[in-house]
């Protein structure tokens, strides 16, 4: 893994406190020394408006403020102190329409639970090195939902 991690100060929002240790010590695996904690949305967009944070990586099903709440008010909301941020999106319910809404929603990257190193790595990877342009479009706010491949490319 040849990405240098180090710089990154990564906000992790999840309301299990097994599963936040274990994604903060995958992070500080991958080479991630700053990693801010959360337990809900709110708690989060408060850690948002007195750190500055480079990625978001939250959980779907969180009380009392879930992630798609979170993802919509750091999109779309006024006061929204980072509206332009990467999110991942963790979850382990990964039917389509569920995928779609968190797309809709203005999640940057989408990764099923169980977690594995490899996967988180993949998803700061894309955004890292194929950053998407943040757009806002009608009621939508967030990265560009296309995702374009280099010519000849197979879909993954």
């Amino acid at each position: 893994m040849s990405l240098d991690l180090s710089r990154l100060v990564i906000l992790l929002v999840e309301d299990n406190a097994h599963m936040r240790r274990l994604i903060r010590d995958i992070l500080r695996g991958l080479g991630v020394d700053q990693v801010l904690e959360a337990v809900d949305g709110s708690e989060a967009l408060a850690a948002m408006k007195s750190n500055a944070v480079d990625i978001v990586v939250c959980d779907w099903m969180m009380e009392p403020l879930d992630g798609l709440d979170f993802v919509r008010l750091v999109r779309t909301s006024s006061d929204s102190p980072s509206p332009m941020v990467p999110i991942i999106m963790l979850t382990g319910h990964t039917e389509r329409h569920r995928i779609v809404e968190a797309r809709d929603a203005g999640v940057t990257e989408f990764l099923a639970k169980p977690v594995t190193p490899t996967g988180i790595y993949s998803r700061l990877r894309s955004i890292v090195e194929a950053p998407r342009a943040f757009v806002r479009v009608g009621r939508y706010a967030g990265p560009d939902r296309r995702r374009r491949r280099p010519e000849g490319e197979a879909p993954k």
